[in-house]
């Protein structure tokens, strides 16, 4: 089956040792175009490539044409960043290192050191990756705690803040998305927090502690030195399972009732200025942040998405954008792993920044390396066993290491800076199976272009890229490789 064409747009306890923050990798490049290129087999790891020429150079037998407006007449949406969930499974493993490779991973990980991230989602309390027992920040016993008495980040929660806080002091300008996987078990018509999935969501009478939870949450984030930018109300709010996984149904009415009437208001009330987005969850079902955009627009003004649907269409999201031009939208979630093609993390990258996404996130941010049966974790049972992070921690050697996901990743990540306005263009285009050439590019902060060029074909692309303001340039695309021109 033909894919249709895709419009190319511009397309704790534990001490931490502060790294210093580097300087923008693009600010040295305005004298001349360059690439560097990440390949499937990583025998090219964000290495420099030969830099595109000017003009419609010679290539080999396969050849592509891509274009951009990169006039004011083409520019886009504006970028927040891209980088990967910290859930409790990153922070268990990160707090594994000493604390001078903890440093360093935290460099390569937020600084130009590496793959320079300035967008992260922290899991508020336990997810599927956390290690056994599920936890939130008030469960009081399973007894009622209206008056939220018992609430408490623990240990797992200020381990997380503190984590937050140490990223916060390398890069200040990061922007942190806080999701929860469930309220309390005491706060659902079941009283359970896992194991039930009937009436497996929020009891009316306490949807004023709901509120409330989320103001003492981000009170004791900041009293830790860990303030968040947004949240959203409840991770993939359509996703009831009654096994050990964690998680809470809540229908879009109830979401946006609950938004308008209660955690809207508490927010505000208590001097918050966080952001609150809709939804969570995949592009099966746009309807839901319409409904709670629809119904309380006044504190909502995202729609945040994830990269699951059996027929991932991401399209939906120019569908939402030409609806709510005023509206942000974000990538939220899309699982790595030794079971995902090399290029899911640029794939589910493309897609989103080609329709109108300001931000991608892979899940997770780091994981340990894979065990003897397969699994990666810590999770809790009935969780993603096989998910697996952009990094993974050798817990024996005290060592981590980078997978596939980051390097690809990286390719954007490292050349299109917050701040970046992504183009409008044509020529991306991807065949059955998902063979093809998708591009994006975009116009930075400091003037020069990016364009990322993902060739899923087995050989290699020469690549002609025209712009609107008379440029002409061209260049090598590897053989299964996520390609990144630098342009003066």
């Amino acid at each position: 089956m033909l894919f249709p064409v895709l419009t190319l747009l511009a397309a704790s306890h534990h001490a931490f040792a502060a790294p210093s923050p580097s300087s923008s990798p693009l600010k040295s490049r305005l004298a001349g175009p360059a690439a560097y290129v990440t390949t499937s087999d990583l025998s090219h790891k964000l290495s420099a490539a030969a830099a595109p020429v000017s003009g419609r150079g010679t290539g080999g037998s396969s050849t592509w044409d891509l274009s951009i407006d990169d006039t004011a007449s083409g520019h886009k949406q504006t970028i927040i960043g891209f980088g990967g969930s910290v859930t409790d499974a990153t922070v268990t493993v990160m707090n594994a290192l000493s604390a001078d490779k903890r440093s360093q991973l935290i460099r390569e990980l937020l600084t130009s050191d590496g793959a320079d991230f300035s967008f992260l989602r922290h899991t508020i309390a336990s997810s599927d990756l956390s290690g056994p027992p599920a936890y939130t920040y008030d469960d009081a016993g399973g007894n009622a705690d209206p008056n939220l008495a018992n609430f408490n980040l623990g240990d797992r929660g200020t381990a997380m803040a503190k984590m937050l806080a140490a990223f916060r002091s390398v890069k200040s300008g990061l922007t942190i998305l806080g999701s929860p996987w469930s309220a309390p078990g005491w706060m659902k018509l079941n009283r359970v927090l896992t194991g039930n999935a009937d009436n497996n969501s929020l009891d009316p009478q306490y949807y004023s502690q709901y509120a409330q939870l989320f103001v003492k949450y981000l009170q004791a984030y900041a009293s830790n030195g860990a303030t968040i930018d947004a949240i959203t109300l409840q991770n993939e709010p359509l996703n009831s399972q009654g096994n050990g996984h964690v998680t809470m149904y809540q229908s879009a009415d109830e979401a946006a009732k609950v938004t308008q009437q209660y955690v809207g208001p508490a927010l505000r009330s208590a001097g918050f200025s966080t952001r609150i987005w809709a939804y969570d969850h995949n592009t099966d079902v746009p309807d839901y942040p319409r409904t709670v955009i629809n119904g309380a627009g006044g504190y909502v003004d995202s729609a945040a998405w994830h990269c699951y649907a059996t027929d991932l269409d991401w399209t939906v999201l120019t569908s939402f954008h030409n609806a709510y031009p005023d509206k942000h939208q974000y990538m939220t979630e899309c699982w790595t792993s030794p079971q995902t093609s090399w290029y899911q993390s640029s794939k589910n990258t493309l897609g989103p920044l080609q329709n109108w996404a300001e931000g991608s996130l892979m899940w997770t941010l780091g994981t340990w390396t894979q065990a003897s049966d397969g699994t990666f974790g810590p999770y809790i049972p009935g969780g993603c066993s096989t998910c697996r992070g952009l990094f993974t921690v050798n817990q024996a050697a005290g060592t981590y290491s980078f997978t596939i996901d980051y390097y690809v990743l990286a390719q954007f990540s490292k050349f299109i800076p917050k701040g970046a306005v992504i183009l409008s263009g044509t020529g991306s285009y991807s065949y059955g199976g998902y063979q093809g050439i998708q591009s994006v590019a975009s116009l930075n902060p400091d003037g020069t272009r990016t364009v990322v060029i993902e060739n899923t074909f087995g050989n290699d692309v020469y690549v002609t890229l025209t712009t609107k303001s008379g440029q002409t340039w061209s260049g090598n695309a590897l053989a299964q490789s996520v390609t990144t021109w630098i342009l003066p």
